[in-house]
Parts: structure tokens; sequence; C-alpha cells
């Protein structure tokens, strides 16, 4: 099995390591490198608090479908995992301090609790009392005491004190660092021109330890940094009574409990203090232990503060306006033509005007929209509120199981619920991922409808750096089937299947998205054993349903020509009995590569599909999705024309290859960045215009 497939999460680990390696780049500017640190970091903490946890709950079952389902056993993969985690440790670290002299050629300088002037040392202690005591409560540990919880996505400062006639006695306390509430970053006054200075807010504590500690009479102490990555999963019980919202709510609440999963630590940590702990938490040699430098919870260095030189991408690489909608109304523009949108390099802005254009129009009758993860500030929420105040029937989809997003959507579900629009919760035990959204018209008595797929959230924040493609149109056929999976939503605990099955326009899941698929690799199979041309284009995000990959095999067994642009986890592995082997590239820049489009030759008709999906089996049968097809002549030729520009890409792709060696793809005399060159592709359709 080892030879047919790479395990889903160690393929994910080789795609953070690409992300680690836009870090590494000199090339890549400093603060995006430093963001890259931060993206990398929050990656890790997320899949120890997912991935590692249910591995470490699948070692309990002796189960042979267990290894089927990891394509190893659950113990080998984690014991690679510690290996790989640890190696791209050493790498994170290496990475950092290269950055920091880079940094300081920048005259930005981090500052520590031994390396303040004068001045900075008053600035801190004054800090410290008016904005972070009140915000701190330090933790006395004791051998004979339980250990106090900690939060996981926390950071915590480990002390240990000594009194100097006392050496070999030392006391140990912990303190969680406030920055959910103050940030991490503390921006320092400077006595020298054109400097900057920035302390961390562990570092503002840690030279007011005299200060916290001075009831007790320690004269030395040691501080170092460390955290826990907790079990994130919960389960939804079975009581019937208990509605999902409040089966969610107490899902949340139960990740307090949930079991470590990894610890990491400042490796110079007082060796007293670390074994006290590693005790404490209950941890083994089993469990992830890792030695890590000084700073943790690097996640946050996704918003490291604005203090760099003239940075900012040029001009020209700001976000425009789509040419069809300059001047004119977009739901005109809609009612007559389909329109592609491209993010980040066109505006979202369109299809927030087009809810509050729809919001005000008196003919409009109805607006139904699915939302998965939204903005904190969501303008599409406040445009739907506007319709609902203005008399219009709002139907929302609201995902609360979306991870890591419950507690918002909660939030959010609250607050359109005062406002009278009505949300959907879904059906038990799928998720709704699909990203859709229709509104009705009554127009001389004939109704009208319109609205937008897409294959990324209805997120006006994300969509400045998420590549993503959403289709706004009037067609019936997709409309009719947009209504058909909202009805199946308004009456969950009837069977899906039927209605879902219904849709002739849009490929859903579960189920028949799979089908259609498979459908669509046959006719390419068949194409090419009969000698004709058989081309096959995939750009998902993730790639690990074993069916589909095996029909993949299949397809380059036959000699189908078989491409594919795989952001992050590629278990399918290129096999000796291949006619054609498969091209498979991942692409890591500045834009988070989101979109999943599927391209099927089919006699050189060429269906194209815009989906929601990945070709995961949670996506496939576990979930509520739906792809387009792309039928408008110019459309179709849009999305060809990006994928030919990304499969071309000799910059930023990466080689998916059996040993995840990540190396760069190489050839041609010019450098083409896809990024780069879709954004100049898109720009001259606008100067055409």
């Amino acid at each position: 099995m080892s030879n047919l497939f790479n395990p889903r999460d160690i393929t994910w680990l080789a795609f953070n390591e690409r992300v680690l390696q836009e870090a590494m780049d000199p090339n890549v500017p400093l603060h995006l490198r430093i963001r890259f640190l931060g993206i990398f970091s929050n990656n890790l903490d997320e899949f120890f608090r997912v991935r590692v946890a249910g591995l470490k709950r699948a070692m309990d079952f002796k189960d042979k479908f267990i290894t089927e389902s990891f394509y190893q056993p659950p113990t080998k993969i984690l014991q690679r995992i510690t290996e790989i985690v640890i190696r791209q440790q050493q790498n994170f670290d290496k990475t950092w301090k290269k950055i920091q002299i880079e940094m300081a050629d920048q005259k930005v300088y981090i500052k520590t609790a031994k390396n303040l002037t004068a001045q900075q040392k008053r600035f801190v202690v004054s800090y410290f009392d008016e904005m972070v005591e009140s915000n701190v409560i330090p933790i006395l540990l004791h051998e004979n005491t339980a250990m106090p919880y900690l939060r996981d996505k926390s950071l915590y400062l480990g002390v240990a004190m000594r009194k100097k006639e006392i050496q070999y006695e030392s006391k140990f306390a912990i303190i969680e660092i406030p920055s959910r509430i103050l940030g991490r970053f503390v921006i320092l006054p400077t006595e020298k021109e054109g400097e900057k200075n920035v302390m961390l807010l562990e570092d503002v504590i840690i030279f007011n330890l005299p200060h916290i500690f001075s009831y007790f009479g320690y004269e030395e102490f040691e501080a170092h940094c460390f955290k826990v990555t907790k079990d994130a999963e919960f389960d939804l019980d079975n009581d019937i009574r208990t509605t999902l919202a409040q089966k969610i709510e107490k899902g949340i609440k139960s990740r307090r409990k949930g079991k470590p999963t990894r610890f990491v630590f400042d490796k110079v940590m007082d060796k007293a203090l670390l074994e006290f702990l590693i005790r404490k938490l209950n941890l083994s040699k089993k469990d992830s232990i890792i030695p890590g430098g000084k700073i943790h919870n690097f996640r946050h260095f996704m918003e490291f503060p604005d203090v760099f030189e003239a940075y900012q991408k040029p001009i020209e690489r700001t976000s425009f306006d789509h040419p069809d909608f300059i001047g004119n109304r977009i739901t005109d523009v809609i009612l007559k033509t389909d329109i592609l949108l491209s993010f980040p390099y066109h505006n979202f802005t369109p299809v927030i005007d087009l809810l509050r254009e729809s919001a005000m129009d008196p003919d409009v009758k109805s607006i139904q929209l699915t939302a998965y993860r939204l903005a904190s500030h969501s303008k599409i929420i406040n445009a739907l509120i506007n319709a609902v105040r203005n008399g219009k029937e709002v139907t929302v989809m609201l995902e609360l199981r979306a991870r890591f997003d419950e507690e918002n959507n909660l939030q959010w579900k609250e607050i359109l619920e005062q406002e009278g629009v009505k949300v959907l919760m879904g059906i038990p035990n799928k998720k709704v991922h699909a990203k859709l959204c229709v509104i009705k018209k009554r127009v001389h008595n004939k109704t009208v409808q319109y609205g937008f797929v897409s294959t990324g959230n209805f997120n006006e924040k994300t969509a400045k750096i998420y590549g993503d493609h959403l289709l706004m149109t009037a067609d019936r056929g997709i409309m009719a089937d947009i209504n058909k999976i909202f009805n199946v939503l308004k009456k969950p605990k009837q069977d899906i299947m039927p209605a879902l099955k219904s849709c002739k326009n849009l490929l859903v899941c579960p189920d028949f998205m799979r089908e259609k698929i498979i459908q669509h690799i046959d006719k390419e199979i068949e194409e090419s054993k009969a000698g004709k041309k058989a081309l096959i284009i995939i750009k998902v995000n993730s790639l690990s349903d074993r069916d589909l990959i095996q029909k993949i095999y299949d397809a380059a067994k036959a000699g189908v020509t078989v491409k594919m642009i795989v952001r992050g986890i590629y278990c399918a592995i290129n096999q000796k009995d291949f006619k054609q082997k498969i091209m498979a590239i991942s692409i890591v820049d500045e834009y988070l590569e989101h979109s999943r489009i599927m391209y099927f030759y089919n006699k050189g008709h060429e269906d194209i599909y815009i989906s929601s999906a990945d070709w995961m089996t949670r996506n496939l049968d576990h979930r509520i999705e739906a792809a387009a097809k792309i039928t408008q002549k110019n459309l179709k030729k849009e999305i060809k024309d990006q994928l030919d520009i990304q499969l071309n890409d000799n910059v930023k792709a990466r080689i998916l290859d059996k040993k995840l060696s990540n190396l760069y793809v190489e050839g041609g005399k010019n450098p083409i960045r896809s990024q780069i060159e879709i954004y100049h592709y898109l720009k001259n359709k606008l100067s055409d215009n």
C-alpha cells in the first residue's frame, strides 16, 4: 500500500514545508517572509489540534480499516510526523535568525528585557503598570496540587525563581501572556533616527518579573515560553432534544478538556521546570514534545507591525474592477451575460454591490445564500440585514460546524435571527460547504432569478489573499438547482438524495459529483484507448480520496494526459505501469491558491467546472458541495488560459513526487510566476475593453 499512496498527513507536512520555503526565499519581500513564518506556525498548530489528535485516537483501534484509511499504521505515521516536525522546526529557527539579520539591515530590531536603553526601560515599566499588570495572573506551581487548566492557542511563561542564599532550591510559576487582549507587539520609543524597536509582550512581562513577585523575596528569575496544543475535535451527542446550536456550544466548551497533542518549549528552559511541566501534563515519550526557539505562537507574526520601509505591492498589483461592471449596475450586467470573477485579481466589491442592489430593488422578493466563513465585520451580512429591513425574505444557510469558526457563526446566527433573517443550520452529519446564492425578483408577473456560485467563501477579507473563482449568472438551470439545494436544507429530516440527484446543471455532493467525475474520467479513458486525444486537468487544494486517485491511475495507465495543480495534500504516486506519467505541481506564493477547477477534454467540447469541493472523501461523501459548469465560450477560454499559465509556472511551482522533496520546477529561458502572469492577463482584458 505504501507504494500506491502517500499518507495524507505526511503530504500535508510537505505542503507546510513549501510555506516555509517561501519564508526561506531571499527573493520574497521581508514582511512577507515574516508572514509566511506566521502562516507555517498557524498551520502546524491546527495540524496538531486536529490531525495528530485524530491519529492518536485511531491508535486505540487495531482495525485493518484504520490502516487503510490512513494508508499506513497511525503509529508509524506519528513517528514520521515527529521526525519531520523537529527537522522543520530547526529550519524555522535558522530562517528566523537570518530574517532578524535582514531586519537589522533595515534598522528594525526586536528588543528583549536584556538590551533596553534607559528610556525604553522607563517606558516598559510604565506600559506594564498601565496596560499589562491588570491582565496578568501568576500561578504558583506545587508538586502536590493539580496542574491548572492551560488554554489551547495561549502562550505561557514558565518561571523558575530562586533566592541567592538557597541556590539549589527553585520555585515555579506560570503566567498566561494576555496577547488576546493586548496584542503581541509593543512599539518602543527610540532615540536614533530611522530606527524601529519592537518588543514582544512576554518580554515586557519578563522585564517586570521582580515587581510581579516582589512579595516573595526572590532575587533570581529565569523565564521561558511554552505552549500546549490540544485535541480540538468534539463529538456531537445524540440527544434529539438538544438543538444543533446547543450541541456546538457544548462542543466548544468540551475543547477545554482536550488532551494535549503537542508540547513546545524553549530549548534552554530550566530543566527542572521542564521536567515538572511534562510530568504534570501527563506527557510521555509517545507524545510530541518539541524543543524550539525563544518565540512560540508565531502565528501572531502574520500581523507583525508595519515598521519596515516602503515594501507595499506596486500599485499595478492591486485588485481592479471587472471591465464589464465599470459604469454599470451589477444586476443589469448579470441578467445579460455570465461574469467570471477571479480573486484576488478582481475586486470582491461587485458581490457585495449585487446584494446591496437587491436589498434596495423593489422587485426583489427573496435572497438565499450559504455562509461558511464570514469576515469579522461582514459587509455581506450587512447587505442581507438591509434586505430584510426593506421587506425582502432572506434565508441564510449558516454552517455552525465550520471548524474553529463555530463560535463566530453562533454569534452571526443570533444577530441574523434578531433582524428577521431565516437561518438554516444544515443537515445532520453533513456540513454545508457549497458556495451558493440565488436572488428572485418579479418583473411584469414573471419570476427572474440570478445569483452566483463560488469556489471560496463569501468573505471580503480573504478575497484579498485567496485565489478563487466566482461565477455570476442568471442561468435558469443553475438557479433551478440552487433552489433544489435550498429546499433540501429547509427540510433536513427528509431524504436528501432524490432532490440532489434531480440536479441537472450543478454537480452536487454527497455522491453525485463523484459519479459524474468518474463518468468524465471514463470517457477520457475510452478516447485514449481509441487513439484519440484525452486530457484531464484538475486543480484542487487537496487530493486524498482513494477511489478518485485509483481512477486517475486507470486514466494514466490508459495513456490519458493527466495534469494536476494541488496546493496541499497530495496522496497520489506515479506507478511503473502508467503509460503516461501524471504531471503534478503545487504553487505556493503570495496568494493562497484556493480555487477548485475540473477540466475534461471531451472530444474537444472541453467540459470545465468550478467547484467548492476538494477531492477528499469528507467533501465528496459527507458534505453538501456544488460545482458549476462554465458554458460561455469566452469564460471557458479564460479559465483554460489561467490553468495553462499555472501549469507553466517555473518560479513558484514545486514538483509533487513520491519522495515529497518539494523541488522547484525548472525550465524555459523566461521566468513565469503564475500569479503575476495571471494578474497581467486579466489586467490586459481591462485595457482591451
